[in-house]
């Protein structure tokens, strides 16, 4: 295998990763969220706001991952 061909499929296999650790980070995220809400309605406000904040930052981590998937794609 040539170089380029290394360099896709190393490309798409980081892809891959960094698409299913961000859905299984949020995931998880949301199942944590909800279950606070069902004990505490109160706070669901709170709650609601640092679960968005949070999953912002696993997005941007997951984006991240992904541009530098690109980068070796293209190298």
């Amino acid at each position: 295998m040539t170089e380029t061909a290394w360099a896709f499929i190393s490309a798409g296999v980081g892809a891959i990763g960094a698409a299913f650790s961000g859905a299984f980070g949020i995931s998880i995220i949301a199942k944590a969220s909800v279950e606070s809400i069902a004990r505490q309605p109160e706070a669901s406000a709170d709650i609601r706001g640092v679960m968005i904040i949070t999953a912002a930052m696993i997005e941007g981590v997951a984006l991240i991952a992904l541009v530098i998937c690109f980068l070796l794609a293209l190298k």
